[in-house]
């Protein structure tokens, strides 16, 4: 197969965990005969120092032309630490997700056996946590209408009935593909836009008999993550919900830096961690390249190439239980592994393996 890869390091530690998710997919790509093709652009705080626009047109442009884009991080602390900036790092992400129209963001949450002392709740309580996260990724309080003045401020969580009905076909889409089990996120008790929610959800559900559906309170829902998250199989949510929870669940794998993420929609799907720049790391060869790699992983397997995803996901298995990690993730007295080592060390296992 030929693709055409955009390629977005970022800020941070962006650059360095995407030299080895590339690497990882060159070592794929040269296993199965694939050919790629790449095209590298600017974004975030990066893009504003280049040229004042945190997505600019000429990287939309590259994005939009590609089969896949693989994203790293945005975000730099000048910026965290101004709340009067008028352009922000992440306004570049969320223009990338509303101009490629990627309404579904995929997040997948599972545990690794090596690692279940790593999270801070009880092994027993993570063990064969398995689930999926499907925000909705274009509305909500981080689209709608906004104001602020030194007095007050608002942001408005605006919702129409076809956004809705779209990411709830992606949310039963991925339930019949797992476990057959959707539990649906709102706040309908408080909110207006939730109960549009859940009405247009339970109206949907006679559509797809062969799903068990469950409604869940976001507080309730945040709550059973931690106290029973083999619970869950396919959560779907509003936006700002999704976000908020999905960076809960970085708890249950132990860590942020081996979540993954797709976001698909109308145009050219985005393969990203779910992490953020981690700006303080930059340039010391400590970040965890494992969610950048894993992301590589959900690409091909949005093209179909099952056996070219497993191959990295085993790669990353077999990393993990060598203790080939980087220092957050790594057993007490084990080796010191940086970011190129660990990449290093998952490309020539794959280069390496039998098929």
């Amino acid at each position: 197969m030929k693709l055409k890869i955009a390629v977005l390091p970022g800020d941070g530690i962006g650059p360095e965990i995407m030299r080895q998710g590339v690497a990882v997919t060159d070592s794929i790509a040269a296993k199965f005969g694939h050919e790629i093709e790449y095209r590298e652009a600017i974004c975030g705080a990066h893009a504003i120092e280049m040229v004042g626009d945190p997505f600019p047109d000429e990287t939309y442009r590259i994005c939009k032309e590609a089969d896949a884009v693989l994203f790293a991080a945005v975000g730099d602390t000048k910026f965290d630490n101004d709340p009067t900036a008028k352009v922000r790092p992440e306004q570049g992400l969320l223009a990338m997700r509303k101009k490629l129209g990627l309404f579904a963001n995929i997040r997948p949450v599972q545990t690794f056996k090596c690692l279940l002392h790593n999270s801070p709740l009880r092994p027993e309580l993570v063990d064969g946590a398995d689930f999926v996260c499907i925000r909705e990724l274009t509305g909500g309080m981080y689209f709608g209408e906004k104001y602020q003045d030194n007095d007050k401020a608002y942001d408005t969580n605006y919702y129409t009935r076809p956004e809705i009905e779209r990411i709830m076909h992606v949310g039963f889409a991925y339930a019949r593909r797992r476990r057959r089990h959707l539990t649906v996120v709102d706040k309908a008790n408080v909110l207006a836009s939730s109960r549009l929610w859940r009405q247009v959800a339970k109206e949907m559900e006679s559509a797809y008999p062969d799903v068990n559906v469950d409604y869940m309170f976001v507080d309730n829902a945040a709550m059973r993550m931690i106290t029973e998250p083999t619970f869950f199989d396919v959560m779907v949510t509003e936006n700002t919900f999704g976000d908020i929870l999905t960076d809960e669940g970085s708890c249950i794998s132990g860590s942020m830096g081996l979540l993954p993420s797709a976001s698909t929609g109308e145009s050219t799907p985005v393969f990203e961690p779910v992490h953020g720049s981690w700006p303080q790391a930059k340039g010391q060869n400590v970040a965890n390249p494992m969610a950048q790699i894993l992301s590589a992983a959900m690409m091909f397997e949005h093209f179909d190439l099952k056996a070219e995803g497993a191959l990295i996901r085993r790669a990353v298995d077999a990393a993990l239980d060598a203790n080939v990690r980087t220092p957050e993730i790594q057993v007490e007295g084990g080796a010191h592994y940086g970011t190129s080592d660990v990449g290093a060390w998952i490309v020539d296992y794959i280069n390496n393996v039998r098929l």
